[in-house]
């Protein structure tokens, strides 16, 4: 099931569909909707987000395990560094090798500042390159201790992401180039908004390939994509969320409409989000679509 998915990111189009697991013990009702609204039809796979904002969630793991096991699609699942030492990464690993939850998004993760429970200590015993390392390290046939397997893992597929937007090109070249370095098959952006920055980190990809010397390296660019139809979202992405740049127009667009109607405000929004999806699926045809689980919003996009 995965390989597929791998080699389809590499050659051909590819499209996956973000889950946040909710503040609950089931994840049965994300799945429900997602089959409400057919989306299991219209996505290559799925990933699931691992306690986003230091906020307690659902297990990533088990929720990428009950999408995979109920839509017969793979699972990117989030695994962060703040939550888990070397230990607790490698036996999550070992676990979801066995379960087929092979491929990874590697994060360093949101600070333990930013959590709503009481005195959270992050345990950060390294950043996502650690875990991308570790990765490595199965696919050798060993764990970080260098001591062999007497089974070998089947492969592991490192995702990791990057910003959509910087003042300063090289710096966020240099860490793309570090991702790839550690073994990043795809690399997901920041929600990008238009052609010129898919363009540019499209570009920033290939200047890092090149700078490591690996222009055949099969390392992709997957642009993210999240669909906005109010203002106060763009705003709040633009203001709030690191790396990301929603163009001035967007902004105006979405104040005039607001003050005509809500309604108006959310038809002038999809449009937008509308032309931008076709837009950047021309430029670049590899895209992960966030919508903080709107999966309406997601399944309107679309089949328009």
């Amino acid at each position: 099931m995965l390989e597929p998915f791998i080699e389809k990111l590499k050659y051909e189009s590819f499209l996956s569909l973000e889950t946040t697991p909710i503040h609950e013990p089931t994840f049965e009702p994300m799945i429900e909707k997602i089959a409400h609204f057919g989306l299991d039809k219209h996505v290559d796979g799925f990933s699931t987000t691992d306690n986003p904002l230091a906020r307690l969630k659902y297990n990533a793991l088990f929720g990428a395990l009950k999408l995979q096991n109920r839509f017969n699609k793979p699972v990117i699942a989030t695994m962060s560094m703040r939550d888990r030492n070397k230990l607790a990464l490698q036996s999550d690993l070992l676990g979801a090798n066995e379960n087929d939850l092979r491929a990874i998004l590697c994060l360093t993760g949101d600070p333990s500042s930013a959590s709503d429970q009481p005195s959270l200590k992050g345990v950060f015993e390294g950043n996502s390159t650690l875990l991308m390392d570790i990765i490595q390290c199965f696919n050798a046939g060993m764990d970080y201790s260098g001591k062999p397997f007497k089974t070998q893992p089947h492969p592991i597929y490192p995702f990791a992401v990057c910003n959509a937007h910087s003042n300063t090109p090289r710096h966020l070249m240099k860490k793309i180039a570090t991702k790839i370095s550690h073994g990043a098959v795809g690399i997901i952006s920041q929600p990008v908004y238009s052609v010129d920055n898919a363009s540019m980190l499209l570009e920033l990809l290939k200047e890092a390939k090149k700078e490591l010397g690996k222009e055949d390296n099969e390392a992709q660019m997957i642009l993210g994509f999240f669909p906005i139809v109010k203002l106060r979202t763009a705003q709040f992405l633009s203001a709030h969320v690191p790396g990301v740049n929603v163009p001035n127009f967007w902004m105006e667009k979405l104040a005039r409409a607001k003050k005509i109607s809500e309604e108006e405000e959310k038809k002038v929004g999809f449009e937008l989000s509308l032309q931008t999806f076709h837009a950047l699926k021309k430029v670049h045809p590899k895209i992960h679509m966030m919508s903080a689980n709107n999966f309406e919003l997601v399944a309107d996009l679309l089949k328009a």
